[in-house]
């Protein structure tokens, strides 16, 4: 069992993926050619927005919305302690600092209650838990905005979010790595705040064969300056640099892969849908797990099917009994943010971020893909029935 199967769904569209590429060989236009632009408007209509800008990974995506906001030495950005490194990476990146603010216990997204408590703790300089390690770190600094995060392919409560932002003039960045054709309340993810950024690393739900990334934005001026920003800071051309910028262009054989990829993307959409409904059905009977929540008015893309053990001794248990019967799974994320190395300057410790720190030990996640089949995930639900 494969618990990511890309070739199935290469033996479908393989064809057109060769005469894709053969096309890019044909014209030659390696760096920012024609598909580029084609995968631009096409995946702008898609999200409805008026501007996509291609760049080269999901990272270098959430670092030029970043710059576009002029973030730098000094800066506050909030976000969660729960998801991959490259959501705080790039604040660190830019001389910003992250602070953490715990999980909602329904989603593993920033829940917002703690969000608005972290916003008026910092505001305020008092301290607060989710705002700083220690009350002193980061207090008593305004924050300048938010990375909301998408994760496993669940938008975040962008409603509460977006209201609060505005409440204390910040700005929103919606990190949707994970979560391209979801839905929230009527909207595609991407367009859930002024800048959203999408990852199209392989396993995503749309891949490339490499790394490749995109902002979305309604915002022209901000679309300007992202343009500019992949492009070394470009300004009419070439060699007249206006701003200090990043070698970010997504190379154009990857926007021809994603081409073919997308013209199956909503099929692909509707069977992620009915693997994941199935997996709650048959999961529902087994017991000390706990299945995903998916809120009212959303749609997630289960970019991952990831569920709760009772504890970290249970989870080693489940996973060896799955692994014995031929069963792959993978932990994300085992180890929050506030606690990986790379962040120890913060001066955060265990305890800082409970229900981010509780989930690390207990999640776990199962194969996930629109081809799945029935047999397969019954399969899956006997062995966890009977670990």
């Amino acid at each position: 069992m494969q618990f990511i199967d890309l070739e199935a769904q290469q033996k479908r569209i393989r064809d057109q993926i060769s005469s894709n590429i053969q096309k890019v060989l044909d014209h030659g236009q390696y760096i920012m050619g024609p598909e580029i632009g084609a995968l631009e408007k096409r995946l702008a209509a898609y999200v409805g927005v008026k501007h996509a800008i291609a760049c080269s990974s999901g990272t270098d995506a959430l670092l030029l919305a970043l710059m576009a906001h002029g973030v730098g030495p000094g800066d506050i950005v909030l976000t969660t302690p729960f998801t991959f490194i490259a959501t705080a990476e790039v604040i660190c990146l830019l001389g910003a600092t992250p602070v953490y603010v715990d999980i909602a216990p329904q989603t593993f997204n920033i829940d917002p209650a703690r969000l608005e408590a972290a916003i008026e703790a910092l505001m305020s300089g008092k301290p607060a838990s989710g705002c700083s390690a220690d009350g002193t770190a980061a207090s008593g600094k305004k924050p300048k905005g938010i990375i909301a995060v998408d994760l496993f392919g669940l938008p975040a409560d962008y409603d509460r979010i977006c209201a609060l932002a505005e409440k204390h003039g910040l700005f929103v960045i919606e990190d949707a790595a994970q979560s391209f054709g979801a839905v929230y309340r009527g909207r595609k993810a991407c367009a859930l705040a002024e800048i959203g950024c999408a990852s199209f690393f392989p396993a995503k739900p749309l891949g490339c064969y490499g790394d490749g990334g995109m902002c979305f934005t309604d915002n022209d001026a901000r679309a300007e300056t992202l343009g500019s920003l992949r492009l070394h800071g470009k300004g009419g051309h070439k060699y007249d640099n206006i701003r200090i910028g990043v070698n970010g262009r997504m190379d154009t054989l990857q926007a021809a892969i994603l081409l073919a990829k997308f013209e199956i993307f909503e099929e692909e959409v509707g069977l992620r849908q009915k693997v994941a409904e199935r997996y709650s059905s048959l999961l529902r009977a087994c017991e000390g797990i706990k299945i995903p929540t998916v809120p009212d008015g959303t749609k997630s893309i289960w970019a991952q099917y990831s569920v709760l053990a009772r504890n970290e001794d249970h989870r080693s248990r489940l996973q060896a009994k799955l692994k014995e019967g031929g069963v792959p799974t993978a932990i994300y994320y085992p180890k929050p943010l506030h606690l990986q190395t790379a962040f120890a300057f913060m001066g955060y410790r265990k305890g800082a971020f409970p229900i981010s720190e509780d989930y690390s030990q207990r999640v776990f996640s199962l194969p996930m893909h629109p081809y799945l089949t029935p047999a397969e995930q019954e399969k899956v639900a006997s062995l966890l029935k009977w670990a």
